[in-house]
């Protein structure tokens, strides 16, 4: 009797059968329409809504930030836009923990404030290249500061000689040319991280990747993402009066939107559902 002939082995998978993550050049970015920003901040303020709590504990540690902004001014006015590169250096990573909040909440889990402290923990080596690289564009900006007022003064003015300088329509050139040099360099870590930080921290991605997701979703969406960062900016500039209170909540509201950007702009099957 002949032996029962052996099963034939299973064909491996093709190379183009095998699922594997898209590369950060061929990540799907989604096409951005005017009305998402708005859209962003009402979904986030939802979310600060529904944990306040923690929303307060962040915004005010924004707030504080802000008073130690004031007192650099006031003490040394030079080296006010670099402490502001520092701000915006820590601004997104402190919104980790709004980031974890949002994401417990789409879940249907209740967000933790203990949660949120330590939701950098996971991915720690992504989040401190990436610190690193921020902090190079940091000092770069700090450097650039500082070079603008040696250029422009003899010596370094205190905060009340240029207030009132400017206001009299002295030093225009340094004015406009210190302008400049903040907004280019706010535009780098701004395009550099919108959508990298919270795409580290929902899908472990490396540092790399995500930056490079972060500037294809700006280049892809120039003019929506261009919108979006003059509505933080514009937010952040009339929170500050008076005294800073009114990032107590403006703080948290973008910390949430900014994790809402984050999903309708690159994670897959479209949009999050509105909250």
């Amino acid at each position: 009797m002949n032996a029962a002939a052996d099963p034939e082995p299973a064909e491996a998978p093709s190379s183009s059968q095998v699922t594997r993550e898209p590369s950060a050049l061929e990540q799907p970015i989604a096409q951005l329409r005017p009305g998402d920003p708005p859209r962003w901040l009402r979904a986030g303020w939802a979310d600060f809504r529904r944990c306040p709590g923690i929303g307060l504990f962040y915004g005010a540690c924004f707030c504080a930030m802000g008073h130690a902004l004031l007192g650099v001014f006031q003490a040394a006015p030079a080296y006010v836009l670099a402490l502001s590169a520092g701000f915006l250096l820590m601004g997104p990573f402190l919104c980790l923990g709004l980031y974890d909040a949002s994401r417990a909440l789409q879940r249907g889990e209740t967000p933790s404030l203990g949660r949120s402290l330590r939701a950098w923990v996971p991915t720690k080596g992504s989040m401190a290249l990436f610190a690193g690289v921020l902090l190079v564009l940091e000092m770069l900006w700090g450097r650039a500061s500082l070079v603008v007022f040696a250029v422009s003064f003899t010596t370094l003015p205190d905060a009340q000689n240029l207030v009132a300088q400017v206001l009299r329509g002295q030093h225009l050139e340094f004015l406009i040319t210190w302008t400049l040099v903040g907004a280019v360099f706010a535009g780098l870590i701004f395009v550099t991280s919108v959508v990298s930080i919270p795409m580290i921290l929902d899908r472990g991605a490396d540092a790399i990747s995500a930056g490079l997701t972060s500037i294809r979703a700006c280049l892809q969406n120039p003019g929506v993402m261009l919108f979006w960062g003059l509505l933080i900016s514009a937010i952040v500039a009339l929170s500050m009066l008076p005294w800073f209170l009114g990032l107590l909540v403006s703080g948290p509201v973008i910390g949430h939107a900014s994790w809402h950007a984050y999903r309708a702009t690159v994670a897959p099957g479209g949009p999050a559902p509105n909250n």
